[in-house]
């Protein structure tokens, strides 16, 4: 293929990460638009909480599919394009963060780059996704849950994975952490929300 194709392919997976699936779930079951409602977010946490636990399931389902379809593409249809998994990856991972559909104000990541690395590499993924619902299950706060495997997954991926995901794990893990600021300043105060509970803007 040309590197044009390579490009289109790179577009492609930047317009399917930029599908807001959480809004789109939250007004499939009548919340109407999560963005004006509990933190204002429009990931499966803010979902829970205005739509509740099935449309919950389903917005993280589909925004960790999404970021697994584009990664897969790279790794089984196109195995020997340069560096084009972690262009994908990438591409879905910012059209999460900055959706052209909703004017560059998207979520925080976390569903769309587990479902990355469960793609690329399972078992750094998986260790990862098993981390986050512990923390969120103990700890009942979702932001915690996030930061904790988005910690630990570089050196996950560096054990269980190649460069190429290493590299991508370096480039997508302080993205992450830098949509969370916000929930970092409040666990250092304690004041950041429980899962279930009313959220503030922008958690």
């Amino acid at each position: 293929m040309s590197y044009w194709s390579y490009g289109l392919l790179v577009v492609g997976a930047y317009l399917l990460g930029a599908v807001p699936f959480g809004l789109l779930v939250g007004r499939l079951f009548g919340a109407g638009d999560i963005r004006k409602q509990g933190s204002g977010n429009i990931g499966a946490t803010n979902v829970l909480r205005t739509a509740g636990k099935k449309a919950a399931l389903i917005a993280l389902l589909l925004d960790m599919a999404k970021g697994g379809v584009a990664v897969g593409v790279g790794i089984y249809g196109f195995p020997h394009g340069p560096w084009l998994t972690p262009a994908l990856a990438l591409a879905v991972f910012l059209g999460h963060l900055y959706p052209v559909y909703l004017g560059f104000a998207g979520g925080k990541g976390v569903a769309t780059a587990l479902g990355i690395f469960l793609v690329w590499t399972p078992i750094a993924g998986f260790i990862a996704l098993l981390l986050w619902l512990l923390v969120a299950v103990v700890m009942k706060i979702s932001s915690l849950a996030a930061l904790a495997a988005f910690f630990v997954l570089p050196g996950l991926v560096y054990v269980f994975g190649g460069t190429e995901a290493l590299m991508a794990s370096l480039m997508v893990v302080p993205m992450v952490f830098w949509r969370h600021r916000d929930n970092i300043v409040r666990l250092l105060h304690g004041t950041e929300p429980r899962i279930g509970k009313k959220g503030v803007r922008n958690e």
